[in-house]
Parts: structure tokens; C-alpha cells; sequence
């Protein structure tokens, strides 16, 4: 039996009566403990091609696109940077990437207190290739009652023929995957090249293989396991669910009692709710799960039991909605609240945040300036004058070759000395070793904070800053 969300810990789930259908209840498993799901067609499962399409377009097909000479997305970790389109990004601004993750949480938040964990069912990569597994296994291996014929059936020459066409076709999306998923780190042209030609190997052949072999065993094996024992997702929705959070429920009040009858009789007549007990709903869950049995924790919010019931509801005559997406407080017959302090507050938090990415990235200086101290303490020049060594780095982030000047920031009494024109090409980094001299005779402390500017000739406006400590003697 499946696992489920306890009524009292989650308010959301509610509570739905047994009762004992007048026929023997079909399973959503086989003898062979395995899903087999059952075809359907529907607006919802529909919507979930229409938005996998678009994201599988946007992860086997940006890879390929070329940006200025060179790949548009490509994380390149020889190089330390990270390329998207005509922006580079550094590991100093990996600040940013912390900001996004945090707002992808919270966007997570935000829509799984309004419609549930739709993040599962729709957009997932574990459910979307689940679900390209599934339909490479249905036009190899039949229908549902042919599947789970074929899986008890005895090994010749028609299961082997067909269980071998379906794996070929589960490793050969798993190696697209793989090398798909590698090639935003490696470009993708010579990794394919490489890969086509059987001359990848090293460090690259390594990951190709190994995100070819996840992608198979999660998509094609485990499957719904991931989801129901892996994923950490559905262990806490409880605690952002609440009464008025949108999930996919069953209608008890509409559909009990259930129990089969002849299309044209009405259910009044013969003592009996909507639901015709006929299982479809079972039968098309990817986790095998009965919706009518409550709110569960490995439900997913695919609404593939929506799409099933309301096939059965058209074919019956009867009005649509018996499993749909409502909430717990609609269901006891009052009207949900859409807009309500938790979600407003997930939602005022995640546009704030997004707001200030925004600004970060406009904001974002286009020349970055470390400061790295010698380890010696001070010398003392030929003047007379002590003196501290420095190694400046310089980046220039832009995609066009850029004249910097060096110059030293709030720092009075100080003079730099060494090479202060630079010229940088497009993404060059260079290290520019300096000096920096006390003009006064006595220091106001044995160790100063000084300031290090590098500016854009062209454009005054673009300059970075850096701090570092300069130590001299009390005494002299």
C-alpha cells in the first residue's frame, strides 16, 4: 500500500470514505510489481508535450547555437567562465548564481502553495524523461495489456526483439542527454566530433558515460522511485500546503458510492455516485497511485487521472470535474482564496529578488580588479621611501579589446609606481605586478588601508575597486 500524507499533518488532504466496489479492484501494479500505464489523451496531458517540447528545444537545441565566434552558453572551466550569449560571467560574480538558485526556490515555494507540485508533473526533467521512456516503450512494446502480457511471457525471439528496441531507444536519448548535458561545459562540436569518431576519452568521456548512465537507470528503471524515495520535494509539500492550496482531488461528495451500471441508467436511480469504478484513473497514474484514496505524497500533479476521468465522464454523459484541480476548502463547499498572506508574501519576496538580480546584472561592473599583498612586509627604496609589492589581476569581462588606467583611490601619502596603462583583449585576464611608495616620513600606523582603481580610458564610468593594507615601520 502506498504511503500517505497523514490527514490531520496536511491540511489539504481530505478525507474520503471506503467504500467496497461490487467487483474485484483492478491493480495499478502487474504480478510483476511494475507500472504499466495506460494511453490517454487529454488538455492537460496536452499542455505537459506542449511545455516538454519547449524545454527539450531549449536543452538539445541552445547547446549548438554560436554567439560571436564561439558556443552562446558554455559553462568553459578551463578558463573559469561562464558564457550566455553576449554576457561572460566570472567567478567573482558567482554571487549571482546563489541569488538565482534562491530565487528559483522561492518561485518553487510560491507556486507549490498555489497549485501544488505542478513543478513535478509538467516541467520536472525527471518526470518529462520518464515520460519519453513510457512512449518509447509503448511503440515498442504495445499497449498496456500487451506490456504486461509481453512481462509475463517467456524469453524468444518476439520479447527479445522488442525488450532490445526499446533499450536501443532508451541509451540512445540517455547518450544524447549525456553529451547534450556535457557539451554546456565542453564545447559541443568537438566533443561530438570526438564522440562520433571514437576518439573521446579522458575526463569528458567519463561524464558522457556517466550522465548517459543516470539519465537510463533514472528514466528508464527507477522511474517513479525517484520521486517517491529520492526526491526530498515530497517530503516537505505538507508544510506548504494549505486549505486553499490547488491539488488534484477527487470529488467524494459527487462520486460515492461508486460501482459499475449501464450508460444510460442514472446514477440517483440506482443508489450510486458518478464514479463508475472502472480504475482508469489507477491505470494512467505514472506513480500508481488511486486518487480517490486522498491527497498522497507520491502524486505528482501530473493530472493524467484528470484527463482519464473526464474521457469517462464524456463517455457517460456526465458533467466533467469528478477529479480535478480544487482545494480542500472548496471541496467542503466554500470558495478558495487565491490571493491569501502566504503566497502574496512568497511572491513579494521573489519579484524583490528578482528586481535586484536585475540591478546587479545592469549594475554589473565590466572590469574586475583583485588585490593580492607579497608576503613580504615592506623594502626601502632607493629615495629612501618604504615601499610594499602588490599583484594586481586585472579582467576585462566585456567582448571587445578595452585601454584600462591604474591609479590608487583615497589614498593620500601614497604613490604608485610600475606599468599603469593596460590594454585587454576581449575576456583577457592579466597580472600586473606594482609598487607602492609612502611619500610621508612618519605613518599614522604601522599598517594602512589603501585603495587600488582600475578605469576604463574610454569610459570614466566603468572602474572597479579593490582594498589592501599597506605595513611600514613606526619607528624610523
Amino acid at each position: 500500500m502506498s504511503e500517505r500524507i497523514p490527514v490531520r499533518t496536511l491540511e489539504s488532504a481530505t478525507p474520503v470514505k471506503t467504500v467496497e466496489p461490487s467487483r474485484p479492484k483492478m491493480k495499478a501494479k502487474s504480478s510483476d510489481n511494475l507500472i504499466h500505464t495506460r494511453s490517454f489523451t487529454g488538455l492537460f496531458r496536452s499542455l505537459r508535450i506542449s511545455g516538454a517540447g519547449v524545454l527539450f528545444l531549449l536543452f538539445f537545441g541552445t547547446v549548438w547555437l554560436n554567439w560571436g565566434g564561439r558556443q552562446a552558453v558554455l559553462w568553459d572551466l578551463s578558463e573559469s567562465k561562464f558564457h550566455i550569449f553576449g554576457a561572460t560571467f566570472w567567478p567573482q560574480d558567482f554571487i549571482l548564481l546563489s541569488a538565482l538558485l534562491i530565487i528559483a526556490a522561492f518561485g518553487l515555494f510560491a507556486i507549490t502553495v498555489f497549485a501544488g507540485r505542478v513543478w513535478c508533473g509538467y516541467t520536472c526533467p525527471q518526470s518529462s524523461w520518464t515520460w519519453i521512456f513510457m512512449w518509447c516503450e509503448k511503440i515498442t512494446e504495445g499497449e498496456r495489456n500487451q506490456r504486461i502480457k509481453l512481462q509475463a511471457a517467456p524469453w524468444g525471439v518476439n520479447k527479445l526483439m522488442r525488450r532490445s528496441a526499446k533499450h536501443t531507444l532508451w541509451l540512445a536519448i540517455s547518450l544524447l542527454t549525456g553529451l547534450t548535458f556535457v557539451g554546456y561545459f565542453t564545447p559541443i562540436r568537438p566533443l561530438a566530433e570526438e564522440l562520433l569518431t571514437l576518439q573521446l576519452s579522458g575526463v569528458s568521456l567519463f561524464w558522457v558515460l556517466f550522465f548517459t548512465g543516470a539519465t537510463y537507470i533514472n528514466a528508464g528503471w527507477l522511474r517513479e522511485a525517484v520521486c517517491m524515495h529520492m526526491c526530498p520535494y515530497a517530503r516537505f509539500q505538507s508544510v506548504m500546503f494549505d486549505k486553499d492550496t490547488l491539488t488534484i482531488s477527487y470529488d467524494v461528495a459527487r462520486g460515492e458510492n461508486r460501482g459499475p451500471r449501464k450508460r444510460e441508467v442514472k446514477p440517483a436511480e440506482v443508489g450510486l455516485g458518478d464514479c463508475i469504478d472502472c480504475q482508469v484513473c489507477v491505470q494512467v497514474c505514472p506513480t500508481g497511485i488511486d486518487i480517490r484514496d486522498g491527497l498522497q505524497m507520491e502524486c505528482i500533479g501530473c493530472a493524467a487521472c484528470i484527463d482519464a476521468c473526464d474521457s469517462i465522464m464524456d463517455r457517460m454523459s456526465y458533467e466533467r470535474g469528478l477529479i480535478r484541480y480544487t482545494s480542500e476548502r472548496e471541496l467542503q463547499g466554500g470558495k478558495t482564496h487565491l490571493l491569501r498572506p502566504r503566497l502574496l508574501g512568497y511572491t513579494a519576496v521573489l519579484l524583490v529578488m528578482i528586481a535586484a538580480l536585475v540591478i546587479a546584472l545592469i549594475e554589473r561592473p565590466m572590469v574586475s580588479l583583485d588585490v593580492s599583498k607579497d608576503r613580504g612586509l615592506f623594502r626601502e627604496n632607493s629615495q629612501g621611501q618604504i615601499e610594499n609589492i602588490y599583484s594586481l589581476k586585472v579582467i576585462n569581462k566585456t567582448q571587445q579589446r578595452q585601454d584600462y588606467h591604474l591609479t590608487l583611490v583615497d589614498s593620500e601619502g601614497f604613490q604608485l609606481q610600475g606599468k599603469t596603462e593596460l590594454s585587454l583583449a576581449p575576456g583577457e585576464i592579466v597580472d600586473v605586478p606594482v609598487s607602492v611608495a609612502m611619500t610621508t616620513q612618519q605613518p599614522s600606523s604601522s599598517s594602512q588601508s589603501i585603495g587600488f582603481k582600475v578605469i576604463d580610458s574610454d569610459e570614466p564610468g566603468v572602474f572597479s575597486v579593490a582594498n589592501s593594507r599597506f605595513v611600514a615601520p613606526m619607528n624610523r
